[in-house]
């Protein structure tokens, strides 16, 4: 796709120069300008922060270079036995922590069971009072405090003292307090 484009540049009125170019590809030739035109700008900031990058690079080949062989060294029979060792206390550590878990859950597991069965018994002792006529409620609440302690047994207050007079009534207007409220009119005023 070469398009033949005739280019004038007019220097003078009498000299008129005309050259004959083919244009291959416009969008690289803006490409080149604006990188141009950043290079013009920053072309000292690029060039300290690739110079930085060159000696961050060559800083960590060298140290990966230097450390090397210490891994290989590192990997001798004298670490290699250390590596066992840490494994097998490991591996020793997690055994007594998966006893010591059992033993708890064998625990929880034994007072489930032990309260299941009192669960259980309460139901029979309920059904077997209801059998005799009496009602679960009391029964429930009998073996209850004979659980909690049987020397003290429930008795009503004798001496409550009433929260209001016998005297009042709320509907009559009178007593509690001495606020004298009343609605207002209903209906329009007659004041206009």
């Amino acid at each position: 796709m070469e398009d033949d484009v005739e280019i004038t540049d007019v220097y003078d009125e009498d000299d008129i120069v005309v050259q004959k170019t083919s244009l291959k590809n416009q969008d690289l030739t803006s490409v080149g300008v604006i990188a141009g035109e950043l290079l013009s700008e920053y072309g000292w900031h690029l060039l300290v922060v690739l110079l930085v990058v060159y000696l961050l690079v060559h800083y960590l080949s060298k140290r990966r270079s230097s450390q090397s062989p210490q891994s290989v060294a590192s990997s001798s029979p004298q670490d290699s036995e250390e590596v066992v060792r840490r494994q097998e206390a490991m591996e020793i550590s997690r055994r007594k922590m998966q006893e010591e878990q059992d033993a708890k859950a064998a625990l929880f597991r034994e007072k489930q069971k032990q309260q299941e069965e009192e669960k259980r018994k309460q139901k029979i002792e309920n059904w077997e009072s209801m059998k005799l006529g009496r009602s679960s409620k009391g029964a429930s609440k009998q073996s209850s405090d004979d659980g909690a302690s049987s020397s003290t047994s429930v008795q009503p207050k004798k001496d409550k003292k009433p929260l209001r007079g016998s005297d009042y009534n709320p509907l009559s207007g009178e007593g509690g307090s001495s606020c004298s409220w009343r609605p207002g009119r209903r209906g329009p005023s007659s004041g206009g």
